[in-house]
């Protein structure tokens, strides 16, 4: 015996619906998944810059693994700079205790990559093709930090 009709298309509609659901359900959590500095562990300064550059202090200092991995093309290096993560943290303390650096506060180049980075991640791209991407985008603008 065949199922009732309307119990065969109210379970078509289910199936529609969580196909339709789960990715995007997938998606948001690896985009949740991004690491964040809380706001009030960043500086005054930091604090009242503008959503994209507080942002971007944010990430940078709580994904080191990934942001020391990653070169800034701003020409940073000639101020000691060895990554995109020096431009926002001078000295990360086994405490957990930090000290910022000003220079992202006033560096587009600087923002834009690391704005790149967290899309990049969130789009499911590995830190090697992250790398790729940066070097490629950002060289035209001066030399790597990074060798």
């Amino acid at each position: 015996m065949l199922a009732h009709p309307t119990r065969f298309l109210s379970c078509a509609l289910l199936a529609v619906l969580l196909v339709t659901i789960l990715p995007a359900c997938s998606t948001a959590a690896q985009a949740s998944n991004l690491h964040m500095m809380p706001m009030d562990k960043l500086p005054a300064e930091v604090q009242a810059a503008p959503a994209s550059v507080r942002t971007a202090y944010q990430f940078a200092a709580a994904n080191p693994d990934v942001m020391q991995k990653i070169p800034c093309y701003c020409g940073c290096g000639n101020i000691g700079h060895t990554s995109n993560y020096a431009c926002y943290v001078s000295e990360a303390e086994p405490s957990g205790a930090f000290t910022y650096d000003n220079h992202a506060l006033g560096c587009s180049i600087c923002v834009d990559i690391t704005q790149d980075v967290m899309r990049l991640l969130k789009d499911g791209k590995s830190v090697p093709e992250i790398r790729t991407y940066v070097d490629a985008t950002y060289s035209k603008y001066g030399t790597s930090n990074m060798p």
